[in-house]
């Protein structure tokens, strides 16, 4: 493919990125919310545009199948679970890394 280019180019490595752990203490297999062991998905708190900070930032929940997006009050349903979560996202983010402002700055609003 390089082959017979004056300067070829070197072969480049995709770079990983690390994925810090949840700063709220979810863990993989057990449901942030309702506290039962069995499959979880990932929540990212701050989703659309911010997802990639919400992970950056370890704002982020394991959520089980039922409260993560089919039960009747899962956090993609019922927009108070999803208002509590981000309330909590913010404070541990407040406590843990930064402060409000900076927080405001990076997420483009006030929660609390």
């Amino acid at each position: 493919m390089d082959v017979g280019l004056k300067f070829p180019k070197g072969k480049t490595k995709k770079k990983r990125i690390s994925h810090p752990a949840s700063i709220l203490g979810s863990r993989k297999g057990r449901c942030y919310l309702c506290g039962r062991y069995t499959q979880t998905e990932e929540h990212h708190i701050f989703g659309g545009p911010n997802r990639t900070l919400s992970e950056q930032y370890g704002l982020k929940v394991d959520l089980c199948l039922e409260c993560h997006q089919f039960g009747a009050h899962a956090v993609h349903k019922d927009q108070a679970v999803m208002d509590e979560l981000h309330l909590q996202g913010q404070e541990a983010f407040e406590s843990q890394i930064g402060s409000r402002e900076q927080f405001r700055k990076i997420f483009g609003r006030n929660w609390l």
